[in-house]
């Protein structure tokens, strides 16, 4: 089953469809080590563009493709991270264009509790009343951390059960934890009950 309410792109002759999935949040949250990890685990880093700044940090946006085998068709993920920094910020509309699924990933240090508000509330006020049925992941990263905000407290700032399309994890980006999971999720909030079971990954 493929839901009907986001566009994703099927080519027939290849049987290949293409899913693009953005990794957003505030500067700083892990969002380019979550990309990294993942791309580490199927064996493609050296396939991960990226355009940074001479610190290292996003300046535009990372990418890359993750192709997996199905029965029928096979699906290739189109796999983006936003910039994080204010300064670039008009570069993340663009980034999010046609995207499929978004993972949230959110800094779990106390002190940047508002700064995941605001991005989430950007992000909110970027997609409007269609946010409710994106599918979502949200990663509550960098769980290794001693001084941690209570994730429930963001989850009810945002009115999480209005979204239809909606899970979170806790993470850490560093060592993979959770990584992976949170992309199988995401695989499953668009392709709900049919993906995981028929590729492999």
């Amino acid at each position: 089953m493929v839901r009907r309410d986001i566009n994703l792109k099927f080519d027939n002759k290849k049987k290949i469809i293409d899913v693009k999935i953005v990794f957003y949040g505030p500067a700083l949250s892990g969002k380019t080590t979550t990309l990294k990890y993942l791309f580490q685990k199927f064996g493609k880093l050296d396939k991960i563009k990226s355009i940074n700044t001479t610190t290292g940090r996003t300046l535009f946006f990372d990418f890359g493709i993750i192709k997996l085998k199905g029965i029928e068709w096979d699906v290739k993920f189109l796999i983006y991270s936003t910039t994080g920094q204010d300064y670039y910020a008009i570069t993340r509309p663009t980034t999010l264009q046609g995207a499929d699924g978004i993972i949230f990933v959110a800094d779990s240090f106390v002190e940047s509790f508002n700064r995941n508000l605001v991005s989430w509330r950007e992000l909110a006020s970027l997609y409007g009343e269609k946010l409710l049925k994106m599918p979502i992941v949200c990663n509550f990263n960098k769980q290794d951390l001693l001084r941690k905000f209570n994730f429930y407290e963001f989850l009810e700032k945002i009115f999480f059960e209005k979204y239809k399309s909606f899970a979170f994890f806790k993470t850490i980006a560093l060592l993979g934890d959770g990584v992976v999971n949170s992309f199988k999720k995401i695989i499953e909030l668009i392709f709900p009950g049919l993906i995981i079971n028929q590729i492999s990954i």
